[in-house]
């Protein structure tokens, strides 16, 4: 199937590495030109790399100057970022929330809304979130993302329905259990809570997804370039489950 991307610019947010490094590269090989953004690492080797720390308050209006000074507004924004760090919510306290609020929900909307209009002016605009499938079953110990993602993924929705009319998309893709650093990393910390060893918590992870085996970043990042192509001009205000079938409500 031919996407019909050629003729249209990505940003990617956290593409430095897991799943965002694999829509980047989804979106690359569909011929789209790929603006990337990380903290560290490089971009692709056929786009523009933005150096950006979205825990920074100025980091949201910088890529904003770099992206529109470098060519046109893009036409798809792929909305990622790190994980926050683990914790339970009966001792989370509101201070705990401040930094993973600005960079997974402040820039996030910073972003968006300052590309929106040109998307709406077009009448073509895609919005892709990567949240996580904790939406719809929240992840023990991960109460930050857990409450965050779950912010995020109400704007979406309530955006969804205002920009429809204008040819703008937004949805979020909810990954399961992918083999990413930052799996191996929850994995890790799980093992050095428990006393079991990592591989034993990745066996008991494989063991409760019905696939049988952990998804791979680019069976997740070929998704990503389908809904943020012309194709998927008729999905948007959903969230899009990518696990293996390992959540088990409807």
């Amino acid at each position: 199937m031919d996407l019909q991307l050629e003729d249209k610019t990505a940003l990617v947010l956290g593409a430095s590495k897991g799943l965002g490094r694999a829509i980047a590269a989804a979106l690359a090989a569909e011929g789209a030109r790929v603006i990337t953004v990380a903290r560290s690492g490089e971009g692709l080797a056929s786009g523009l790399h933005i150096a950006a720390d979205l825990d920074d308050p100025d980091a949201p209006q910088a890529i904003i100057d770099a992206v529109l000074g470098a060519g046109p507004s893009p036409d798809i924004l792929v909305l990622n970022s790190g994980g926050p760090p683990t914790g339970t919510a009966a001792h989370t306290t509101p201070a705990d929330f401040g930094a993973v609020m600005r960079r997974m929900f402040d820039a996030q909307l910073t972003l968006a809304q300052a590309l929106l209009p040109q998307m709406r002016a077009r009448g073509f605009g895609r919005i892709l979130a990567v949240a996580s499938t904790s939406l719809v079953a929240p992840v023990p110990n991960l109460v930050l993302s857990n409450a965050v993602r779950a912010m995020l993924a109400a704007w979406c929705k309530t955006l969804a329905a205002e920009v429809a009319a204008d040819g703008v998309t937004v949805n979020l893709l909810l990954p399961g259990q992918i083999a990413t650093d930052r799996l191996t990393s929850l994995h890790a910390g799980t093992a050095a809570a428990s006393g079991a060893s990592p591989e034993q918590v990745t066996a008991r992870a494989i063991a409760a997804i019905p696939a049988g085996r952990l998804g791979r970043p680019e069976e997740f990042g070929d998704i990503a370039a389908f809904l943020a192509s012309p194709r998927a001009g008729f999905i948007t205000g959903c969230a899009i489950r990518v696990d293996g079938g390992q959540t088990t409500t409807l």
